[in-house]
């Protein structure tokens, strides 16, 4: 069922940027947005795109108080034939489902959230830049708005959809990070949001974050909340190992984001004819295989990044570099054919890009 939405264009549209190099992540915004309410009474209701600006909310509404908010992150592309395509869509939609269904925010409509993001991206098309790793980041998101305190499921909702120009992810080419295991705090546990993209996940990660970051490491590598050896997520992103020509990534457990990119690499490595292995896997067994150099290549998987090749692992005061270093040739096939694929150069039957 689409939502019946009007459009009411902004009468003072903003200068489109003209220097792509500096456009960076999330600094600009495009001139309008989507915006619908929820209601118990009336279900989602007054679906509408309007000039982008603030949003009344309610200072006691129970997304500042109560954490009740979840998002996505996507990207719409202009490809190299001019058109306009987004990738594989539907996924990021039945992805926020469920996240709404584990924070208890009302459930959309599939088919009409993605008409929403769809008409938005129509509107805004002349944001979208056109150099090469570049592309139109789109945010959905759903808040409760509740206006008193008191913990409870959400009766009152806003559902809203911003867009935003961004550069390309590795402004200076795909370099390998250095990661830091984390072994103090923990991201997530098995039965809680983990698996759900609600902002507290990214709240409880950045002290961790920031500790890594001033002793110079780019991210860490997140290892399970119960027993503290199981290796999860790095950063904000899933996690990959090619390990003795075998693909190793931690099995979706429930306190792991079923991430989009994650999902694309695994059948993209089984179609090359690669074994891949999703389970539960130790940081012992990890460092194990380091020692014995079998640990061929690292990376992480994201929408932002797409992949994001690991050089250094760092645990209990040693330091192991991996594929001397250098993106490994699998990682960066990854990466060469699902930017080629988002970006209209690679030919694929599986509609994954879809165009507008």
């Amino acid at each position: 069922m689409k939502y019946d939405i009007t459009i009411t264009k902004t009468a003072n549209p903003q200068p489109k940027p003209t220097d792509e190099s500096k456009l960076g992540f999330g600094k600009i915004f495009t001139d309008h947005m989507f915006i619908m309410e929820y209601s118990a009474e009336k279900g989602w209701h007054d679906a509408r795109i309007v000039p982008f600006g603030p949003i009344p909310t309610h200072p006691a509404s129970t997304v500042f108080h109560y954490g009740a908010e979840i998002f996505e992150g996507m990207k719409a592309y202009r490809a190299v034939d001019g058109s306009i395509r987004l990738f594989r869509p539907m996924e990021n939609v039945k992805r926020l489902n469920k996240s709404a269904e584990r924070i208890c925010l009302p459930l959309l409509d599939e088919e009409g959230a993605l008409d929403a993001i769809t008409k938005l991206v129509e509107l805004e098309q002349d944001w979208i830049p056109h150099n090469e790793g570049t592309s139109l980041y789109i945010r959905p998101f759903i808040y409760g708005n509740d206006p008193h305190l008191g913990v409870h499921a959400v009766h009152n909702a806003v559902f809203v959809i911003i867009c935003s120009p961004v550069g390309a992810y590795y402004a200076s080419g795909l370099k390998p990070v250095k990661i830091a295991i984390e072994n103090e705090d923990v991201r997530a546990v098995r039965g809680g949001t983990g698996y759900a993209k609600c902002g507290g996940n990214y709240a409880a990660s950045m002290r961790a974050g920031q500790r890594a970051e001033e002793k110079g490491y780019a991210q860490v590598l997140w290892l399970d909340g119960v027993e503290r050896k199981y290796i999860e997520e790095v950063g904000a992103m899933n996690v990959m190992f090619k390990i003795g020509g075998k693909i190793v990534t931690p099995m979706l457990s429930g306190s792991i984001l079923p991430g989009i990119t994650r999902k694309s690499c695994i059948e993209l490595l089984k179609d090359w004819g690669y074994e891949v292995e999703e389970r539960l896997f130790s940081v012992d067994e990890l460092f194990e295989a380091c020692e014995k150099g079998e640990l061929e290549e690292a990376w992480g998987t994201g929408t932002a990044a797409v992949v994001s090749p690991i050089g250094h692992l760092f645990y209990n005061g040693k330091d192991y570099t991996v594929s001397n270093n250098e993106i490994g040739p699998l990682t960066q096939k990854l990466y060469d054919n699902l930017t080629g694929i988002q970006w209209g150069k690679i030919e694929e039957n599986k509609g994954w890009s879809v165009k507008i």
